[in-house]
């Protein structure tokens, strides 16, 4: 277990093995709509997470002209795809504007504001617009220019790991470092849509948290709440989940996102699965010590005996309550003689035997 802990908000901390630092990735899913965003943000807020994280792109620092030209026409998935490319990404997109609306939205609403910057000018614009850290996403592990101004910064950065083999992420570490930033949280990644539940993976992070040192989280794209919660077992200190208010919105992420009900499961499940972890150091609690008396077992008479016989094996059996001799003691019983009648059924105690024998 890392005991590595970051200071990732002014007001929260993150370590692996603690309750998790729990963002709802609404991403574009506010349809370039800042009423529909808003009730996103209101809805983050009633679930009870800690973030809601947007992205900063323009059409002309994600996509270049030739992608725009191969997707000309959608005609897949209606909910999905509409239009060109082109004309998605310039209905979602959030203007520099936007982004100050949402961060004091967000802080009028109480939870924290953040976003992934895809270029460097956007990286700047969320420091203009006072975010605690920045998301790298892992289409850009190994976009070094972008690492290396973002890590400037100084604030923490929290690297997804999608699609990156041990070397990329070694050296995307190394770009963040080299601009004297350690504070990296690293997220374990499928980039599939959902992804097949047999390529997830989770045992990559106890494996990237004792490879590289950092806390380690888990920014998932799977369909409902389980593996997320599973992630938190593993001792993730962050989950990032895809968040919308309606799975039927048009839009690329609505039908693989967290819906309320599921998001406010992971958060309040993550408590629980977390607090229950505990400790490395076998314990006994109080409140199992107060139900020894009343699960474990007595010595007791297997039938009625008379006074002066002598307790053989078979004379005994053991039963509930606890109060009495306990089993482990039975070796010193046989062959002990009794100081009065017994019945049968009856717990035995020490005084029922002669302390002569």
């Amino acid at each position: 277990m890392n005991p590595r802990e970051l200071q990732l908000t002014p007001r929260r901390t993150v370590r692996d093995f603690t309750r998790p630092y729990i963002i709802a990735e609404i991403g574009s899913n506010h349809n370039g709509d800042m009423d529909l965003a808003k009730t996103m943000i209101d809805s983050g807020v009633s679930c009870g997470c800690d973030a809601v994280k947007f992205q900063s792109w323009t059409p002309q620092s994600l996509i270049a002209r030739e992608e725009y030209d191969r997707n000309i026409r959608y005609d897949d998935n209606p909910r999905k795809h509409w239009g060109s490319l082109r004309e998605m990404v310039e209905k979602y997109y959030l203007r520099a504007e936007q982004h100050t609306e949402l961060k004091q939205y967000c802080d009028k609403a109480g939870i924290d504001f953040c976003s992934t910057p895809f270029a460097e000018d956007e990286a700047d614009l969320l420091e203009q617009v006072g975010v605690s850290f920045y998301k790298i996403a892992s289409m850009d592990v190994n976009n070094f220019r972008l690492l290396r101004h973002v890590a400037a910064k100084g604030k923490p950065v929290l690297l997804s790991t999608g699609m990156a083999t041990l070397g990329e992420i070694e050296n995307a570490i190394h770009q963040i470092s080299s601009e004297g930033n350690d504070r990296i949280v690293l997220l374990h990644c499928i980039s599939v849509y959902p992804p097949a539940y047999e390529d997830i993976h989770l045992n990559n992070i106890p494996m990237l948290r004792q490879t590289f040192g950092y806390p380690v989280g888990f920014s998932d794209h799977s369909i409902g709440y389980s593996i997320p919660l599973a992630a938190v077992a593993l001792g993730a200190c962050l989950i990032e989940k895809h968040f919308t208010i309606d799975k039927n919105l048009e839009g690329w992420d609505h039908e693989i996102s967290a819906d309320p009900a599921e998001m406010s499961v992971i958060v309040r499940e993550s408590a629980h699965v977390s607090t229950a972890l505990g400790s490395h150091t076998r314990t006994v609690s109080d409140a199992e010590q107060q139900k020894k008396t009343k699960f474990r077992r007595s010595i007791v008479a297997a039938r009625s005996m008379k006074k002066d016989h002598v307790i053989r094996s078979e004379d005994i059996a053991f039963k509930r309550p606890g109060t009495g001799i306990a089993p482990e003691y039975m070796n010193l019983i046989a062959g002990r003689r009794l100081s009065r009648n017994i019945e049968a059924d009856e717990l035995l105690k020490w005084t029922d035997f002669d302390s002569g024998t």
